[in-house]
């Protein structure tokens, strides 16, 4: 007899996993908080781009090199900050940002600010050194930096532009010592020599670097300034011009290029040639001025050129139309009114002048700018301005502003010498007074006030006659 099994009734019945529904049930509720987040946005889908992608610092790099050959040097240094933001440790990402630094102090205007952003140059290249002390191209750089910042006209002690001076020689033989083939340690090292007054090393240096490579624009700019040194002005321009070539939006290359041409023109006996000359700087000074509309860049320095051409070429209206312009761009700017009233005393407006000096070297109040510069235009901005201290590059405004004041005193009513009397003792009492030219203008200062009760009307005629042919010229 065959007996089936019945295997109901010896195995256990299957009985729900409380375990599995709870996982299974957490499962279901995580799906529906994703599918929620990612309909409301609080959970970006895992392969969407991100709004603000990390950029490398070599992109940050590269668009500074573009902004610094389009002439865009402000916006270079902010590329180049970037960059060094990225990879802080990257030696060349700060050398190169010091070079543009060094660089970009040629389109600036004021002492303050021109010294300030050659510091921050000069920082720049020392951290760069510190980072990759056996590197060539760094203590290169640090070399240049040193040498700009040894500038006499920002620097008034003799024994710190020395020590400055010797310092970048240590750093570009250091340079040449690590790599004997770096074109820019001896384009720089001529640069520095030159500064040293060492002239025929400096021809021997730059030669060198002009075998080695001539596609820098750094060697051909450092030729054109050994040249100038030597007072070759013409072959000057031509380095200049092949500066120009391989970077032809760097406006300084053509500032340089057109004071040349200014110095050529101021050297020149021949009246016909010396016009032509002095319409060639001014073709330069233009084209400086339609570069910087082009890139949107308010820089004064273009029309303060055109204006110091005219100047020599006795146009003073239109010189002074010029400085007028770059008061526009920067209004706060003391230069800019201390230019203005030497061209007011050139062109013989001696009360406007006083206004203008005044300002460049004692300061004036926003409503007394206007005035100043004369008078504001409907595109004019008033500002305060801040007088400039004495120094090396701002005695000639204190001395014609002293002159000025006292040709000008007409006691009891109008009686300047005061402040004549009080600017004739800061300028003896500095190291700024080694011009003959200035000391004999302080004594006419000082003998015209003890005199103060009998100048009238014939004051302009002693300003003109004396003060005027006794203020030294600005340089070509």
């Amino acid at each position: 007899m065959n007996i089936y099994q019945k295997r109901g009734l010896f195995r256990r019945r299957n009985e729900p996993n409380v375990y599995r529904m709870f996982f299974w049930i957490t499962l279901i509720l995580g799906g529906i908080w994703l599918v929620r987040s990612l309909n409301n946005g609080d959970i970006k889908p895992p392969f969407q781009s991100t709004p603000t992608p990390t950029r490398f610092a070599v992109s940050y790099a590269l668009e500074g090199d573009a902004q610094f050959t389009a002439g865009k040097l402000e916006d270079a240094i902010t590329a180049y900050r970037e960059a060094v933001k990225g990879d802080p440790f990257n030696a060349q990402l700060l050398a190169q940002l010091a070079r543009i630094q060094v660089y970009s102090s040629a389109m600036l205007v004021k002492d303050d600010t021109i010294r300030a952003r050659l510091a921050e140059g000069l920082e720049s290249a020392k951290q760069a050194v510190d980072l990759a002390p056996d590197d060539s191209f760094t203590h290169a750089i640090y070399a240049f930096a040193l040498d700009w910042n040894a500038n006499p006209t920002l620097i008034d002690d003799d024994r710190e532009i020395q020590k400055l001076l010797s310092k970048a020689n240590e750093e570009a033989t250091r340079a040449q010592q690590l790599d004997p083939n770096n074109t820019l340690t001896l384009a720089f090292f001529a640069e520095i020599l030159v500064d040293q007054q060492k002239w025929s090393q400096a021809e021997q240096y730059i030669q060198q670097a002009l075998n080695r490579d001539p596609s820098l624009m750094d060697v051909h700019r450092v030729h054109a300034y050994v040249l100038e040194s030597l007072g070759e002005y013409a072959l000057a321009i031509e380095a200049y011009d092949k500066a120009i070539t391989i970077t032809p939006n760097l406006t300084f290359l053509y500032l340089r290029a057109g004071a040349n041409y200014r110095r050529l023109a101021f050297d020149s006996p021949n009246e016909t040639v010396q016009t032509e000359l002095y319409e060639k700087s001014l073709e330069y000074f233009d084209k400086t001025a339609t570069i910087n509309k082009q890139l949107d860049v308010q820089d004064p320095v273009p029309y303060l050129s055109i204006a110091k051409t005219y100047s020599q070429m006795g146009q003073f209206f239109v010189a002074i139309r010029n400085v007028q312009k770059t008061i526009e761009f920067q209004p706060d700017n003391p230069v800019l009114y201390g230019e203005l009233g030497v061209l007011y005393h050139k062109n013989r407006n001696y009360e406007t002048g006083i206004l203008a000096l005044g300002c460049a070297v004692r300061g004036c109040t926003a409503e007394e700018s206007c005035p100043a510069r004369g008078d504001c235009g409907t595109g004019d901005t008033p500002a305060q301005v801040t007088g400039l201290p004495l120094s090396a590059s701002t005695i000639y405004y204190y001395d014609i502003y002293a002159s000025e004041l006292a040709a000008l005193s007409k006691p009891p009513k109008v009686n300047y010498c005061p402040e004549a009397l009080a600017i004739a003792s800061e300028i003896e009492a500095s190291e700024f007074d080694s011009d003959p030219n200035i000391a004999a203008d302080i004594v006419v200062v000082r003998n015209l006030c003890s005199f103060a009760p009998d100048i009238g009307a014939d004051a302009n005629a002693t300003l003109e006659s004396v003060i005027l042919e006794g203020t030294p010229t600005a340089a070509p």
